[in-house]
């Protein structure tokens, strides 16, 4: 599989999140393709800046792609809330603090480090459910809005890195519904074909990081490559 051949070619790449189901699956697939960075929960904690920060200044640039794999649907405390009657403010607070907070500071420590001279990437996991004019379901408060949040802060940090990286990308990518521990409780109603293992998911997000160009940058797409409204 010729994978990000738009990619220079021996690229580095950092991919956070590698101890989930689908970034595990970025790194296994990008193994051979260049120098793979992988960081774990043990390397970054997404609630702590410190540590971002410290894991920018360890690895340095220049950088081509960066993946951001991490999420937060359901934990220990709880799952998605089904009704307003469920809201807590320190469970919407954790919500926004993983899926929005602790990617936008990663994206503020290593953007900075991206290539500026060939296509370079910052990609990260967001979800079709945190498009607001996709919502028909309503529930999943504190999960859509951490998205849709995290949808936001990419797109007004796509605008500003094109000025200093204009052959750059930056990209929001759904997965799917992906076969994970973040999904497993969640997959009943899923229909026959639509729950992806990680593996593939993951090639199909590289697929499209390939096709896209700087004019997508700011875009949420899906894991085949189309778009999808904020």
């Amino acid at each position: 599989m010729d994978l990000l051949s738009s990619f220079a070619p021996d690229p580095r790449i950092v991919v956070i999140g590698a101890s989930g189901g689908i970034g595990a699956a970025f790194v296994d697939l990008l193994r051979d393709r260049g120098e793979i960075i992988a960081l774990t929960r043990a390397d970054l904690d997404l609630t702590d800046p410190a540590s971002i920060t410290a894991a920018a200044a360890r690895i340095g640039g220049p950088l081509d792609l960066v993946i951001v794999a991490t999420g937060l649907l359901h934990d220990a405390a709880g799952g998605p809330e089904k009704s307003m009657r469920d809201l807590d403010p320190a469970r919407l607070a954790h919500s926004f603090a993983v899926n929005a907070i602790g990617p936008a500071l990663i994206a503020q420590a290593f953007l900075p480090l991206l290539r500026i001279d060939r296509k370079t990437a910052f990609a990260a996991l967001s979800a079709r459910v945190g498009s607001i004019a996709d919502n028909r379901l309503g529930g999943w408060y504190g999960y859509r809005a951490s998205k849709a949040a995290l949808n936001q802060l990419l797109r007004t940090a796509a605008i500003e890195h094109a000025r200093r990286a204009p052959l750059s990308v930056v990209a929001a990518l759904h997965p799917g519904t992906v076969d994970t521990r973040l999904s497993a409780p969640f997959q009943r109603g899923v229909a026959p074909g639509k729950l992806f293992t990680p593996a593939f998911s993951a090639a199909a997000m590289l697929s499209v990081l390939d096709r896209l160009t700087p004019g997508d940058s700011g875009g949420l797409f899906a894991w085949d490559g189309a778009p999808i409204p904020f």
